[in-house]
């Protein structure tokens, strides 16, 4: 399957292949959904608390990336057929975030507020060391074939939004306005798109290869 994980263009499940064989590389991928989710649920809460839409944004982001790769792991050893239909699952249920998070953004910019931004910044800290603490557990597995190197790449690539979280915290602080944190959160919708595209591009071109070769 890593060849099918591959075309999907995402690798946010890693390399089913080698979970299945390499006990560590497994392991790594556990900490890492624990990480994301964990987290993800701590820093939604906090960002209804700060009233920050790019604290909510950051949190789905990590929620996403964790429910990924969990159902990822869990479907390891199933067929090729059923992983794509997940995967299907998937790359809906990121399109459904992004336009979400996309839509709460535009009705906040109508009635903007700014955000607490202290608790904004000190969130985004956090979870940029929670980032920074995945990208670390996989960084050992960097190197190998697309979907390994994907995997490390998508926490790095967090680690990186989340820096703007605490930017964007500065730029509230500085000038009392809630755009900063409107627009932090929107780039993030837009990530939460292109990576639905990319994975249900992926899964339907795995449902009509193995259509065919059925």
């Amino acid at each position: 399957m890593a060849d099918s994980d591959e075309a999907s263009g995402c690798g946010c499940t890693g390399d089913s292949a080698r979970a299945e064989k390499d006990p560590a590389y497994r392991r790594a991928l556990w900490i890492a959904v624990l990480l994301n989710l964990g987290f993800g649920a701590c820093e939604i809460v906090g960002g209804f608390i700060a009233d920050s839409q790019a604290l909510k944004a950051d949190s789905l982001d990590f929620i996403g990336d964790g429910t990924i790769t969990l159902v990822g792991l869990i479907a390891l050893g199933w067929t090729a057929a059923a992983r794509a239909r997940v995967a299907l699952v998937q790359g809906i249920f990121l399109l459904t975030l992004g336009l979400g998070v996309i839509g709460v953004a535009l009705w906040r910019a109508l009635t903007a507020v700014p955000p607490e931004a202290d608790l904004m910044g000190a969130l985004g800290v956090v979870a940029l060391i929670v980032n920074v603490t995945s990208a670390f557990v996989l960084s050992r597995f960097r190197e190998g074939d697309a979907n390994v190197r994907a995997v490390w790449l998508f926490s790095r690539n967090d680690a990186l939004a989340n820096v703007a979280v605490i930017v964007a915290a500065g730029l509230v602080a500085w000038t009392d306005s809630a755009w900063p944190d409107l627009a932090v959160a929107s780039v993030i919708a837009v990530l939460f798109l292109h990576s639905a595209y990319e994975i249900l591009r992926g899964a339907r071109t795995e449902l009509r290869e193995l259509t065919q070769t059925a």
